[in-house]
């Protein structure tokens, strides 16, 4: 039995090592013909580095049912700078009418009444002595439904506070009727009374 020479033997068991690396990195064969030739699917999930888009977030805005119609674009409201002090009870009531107008520029109108009216909710308005809304009672609630009751209460609401009643006397109450047209767009009926 012959010698191997170190040197050789370090020399084969070298390219016997590089020979098992290049295996481990050798190409995948290619699929048979038969796999190859299967339809691939219409999807492909993108690739894991790629951002998925998001949509953009939609506003959420409320708005009355009239609203809701195609085309249609949600009613505006003003905040309304601090009232003049009324110096009567019809003072007021004109001015509390005045501010539901102003306040609501796309909820009324201001022209003549129409002979049909959808509905005609009485509400009474109970103010503190800074002319904001203290308490509001329905006296009077449409048979079309209570929508349009809903959208007077938060008009009054929204064109608080109507002006320092402190010098008036007591009760500080005021008593609307709202004109509702077909739109569900509103008229204070003291406006119509001039």
């Amino acid at each position: 039995m012959h010698c191997i020479d170190p040197r050789a033997r370090l020399l084969a068991l070298t390219a016997a090592l590089a020979l098992i690396a290049g295996c481990a990195t050798k190409a995948p064969t290619p699929p048979p013909p038969a796999a190859a030739a299967a339809p691939r699917p219409a999807a492909v999930a993108p690739a894991p580095s790629a951002p998925a888009p998001v949509a953009a977030p939609v506003p959420v805005t409320a708005a009355p049912a009239a609203a809701a119609t195609p085309g249609a674009r949600a009613p505006r409201y003003i905040k309304l700078p601090p009232p003049a002090t009324p110096r009567s009870a019809a003072d007021l009531r004109a001015q509390f009418a005045r501010r539901l107008v102003e306040a609501h520029p796309d909820s009324t109108y201001l022209g003549r009444v129409p002979e049909r009216l959808l509905a005609i909710p009485v509400i009474e308005v109970e103010l503190n002595a800074d002319g904001s809304v203290r308490h509001i009672d329905v006296l009077r609630k449409p048979s079309t439904g209570n929508e349009a009751t809903v959208l007077a209460i938060d008009a009054i609401k929204r064109a608080a506070p109507y002006g320092d009643v402190s010098r008036l006397p007591k009760p500080w109450k005021v008593v609307e009727t709202f004109l509702f047209d077909d739109n569900l767009k509103f008229k204070p009926r003291t406006l119509d009374q001039k």
